[in-house]
């Protein structure tokens, strides 16, 4: 059997389906957040970066990496294990002390990534919870899903956002069994946001536990950002709060916070977590440094709130077919993988604009997108420019215009 025969015609259907990821080789510049250098086809480029995670430039903020510097100082390179074999140090007992404090709950415990975070706790969580059964939102991320697949726990998946449909489910289960209601506060690609406030009340009217995934939130709602959950008051109600430190505290790992026994729990029943080298002492320092400023700085979340409203008026005067979310995210549906991808080349070919197209199975087969994310550091005349491109590229393409 010729296996690489096979693995060439997978992806060839990829590529065949305008689905093939290429990866953009980019320079980042410190201090010079959202530009960047481009190593293109023809050699290097100078870019303005429109869909990065780091939505508040975090990545490039004097005070993370002064943090980061120290760190690197006093604790060296790597972990140098796992949590449990040599791998804690006191820069990660302080991250999760400080993402504790800013969730207010009991405790916390730091993850690799925000997709481990996920796949481990709730696989774990369904495991130990004997008999739970999952209620899912159908449009939870792929990190969410593996974890309950993992778990073995019945699932029960229901209409995005629709809390109706969720008591109809709840009301068909064993009362008496346990329940995990897992959902996000912020959904990436749609941009809109869950009924925090109708969900909680469901989960207390039929015993459940929460579960929030908050990664596209943290950092960037409520007074210390916090999340969604602060934003609404419902904080306090949510057994287990999910976030990253990888988007808007601009560094990398995942968590959860909740009760010290349920931590504790998943800290000895996910494998995810005990068998994985903890993150770099220098990465949870700038972490912490990241959560502490933000902690005081609404200022930043302000910017950021107008400066995507402005970019979804702008996109919309412009007859553009941007969707008015109700977040920070900000897509502009093109419909069709092939276009969406050319687009996209052509911004970044062009124009100097970076914007990654959004394929299925991120999004269904159909809504294929861009999905700009625009930060405090993203000025009117880079918007202009964006703007004045994509309006160049529907004329020419004879795209369709919003209603």
């Amino acid at each position: 059997m010729n296996y690489d025969e096979k693995f060439s015609s997978a992806i060839a259907d990829l590529k065949k389906e305008g689905r093939y990821r290429i990866f953009a080789d980019l320079k980042r510049h410190c201090g010079d957040f959202p530009r960047a250098t481009w190593q293109g086809p023809n050699g290097p480029k100078e870019i303005t970066v429109w869909c990065s995670n780091d939505y508040l430039g975090q990545g490039q903020n004097a005070e993370v990496l002064a943090a980061m510097h120290d760190a690197l100082d006093i604790y060296g390179a790597g972990a140098g294990g796992t949590r449990n074999i040599s791998g804690t140090s006191r820069a990660h007992v302080l991250l999760e002390d400080e993402l504790a404090s800013l969730h207010q709950k009991e405790a916390a415990l730091i993850f690799s990534s925000g997709f481990v975070s996920n796949e481990a706790a709730l696989s774990a969580l369904s495991r130990v919870l004997k008999g739970v059964t999952v209620f899912s939102d159908e449009l939870n991320h792929a990190s969410m899903i593996e974890g309950i697949r993992h778990g073995g726990a019945p699932k029960r998946i229901f209409r995005h956002n629709d809390v109706k449909h969720l008591v109809e489910l709840l009301e068909q289960a064993d009362p008496a069994a346990p329940k995990i209601i897992a959902f996000e506060s912020v959904y990436s690609m749609d941009g809109d946001i869950a009924p925090m406030a109708d969900i909680v009340e469901v989960a207390k009217k039929y015993n459940a536990l929460t579960y929030l995934d908050e990664v596209h939130a943290v950092g960037l709602y409520g007074e210390q950002g916090a999340g969604v959950a602060e934003a609404t008051g419902t904080m306090g109600d949510i057994d287990v709060i999910e976030g990253t430190l990888g988007k808007a505290f601009g560094t990398m790992g995942g968590y959860i916070t909740g009760s010290a026994v349920m931590v504790d729990c998943v800290r000895s029943y996910a494998p995810g977590f005990i068998f994985t080298t903890s993150l770099a002492p220098v990465i949870a320092a700038g972490a912490c440094a990241s959560i502490q400023y933000l902690r005081r700085h609404n200022d930043l979340r302000q910017r950021h709130q107008e400066r995507a409203a402005t970019l979804k008026r702008k996109l919309a005067e412009a007859g553009l077919p941007v969707m008015q979310t109700p977040s920070h995210i900000v897509p502009v549906m093109v419909g069709d993988p092939v276009r969406c991808k050319a687009i996209s080349d052509e911004l970044l070919a062009v124009d100097g604009i970076y914007v990654q197209p959004i394929n299925f199975p991120t999004v269904p087969r159909g809504t294929e997108r861009l999905r700009f994310t625009p930060s405090p550091f993203h000025d009117d005349d880079m918007m202009d420019r964006l703007v004045a491109a994509l309006d160049r590229i529907w004329i020419a393409a004879r795209l369709p215009r919003a209603a």
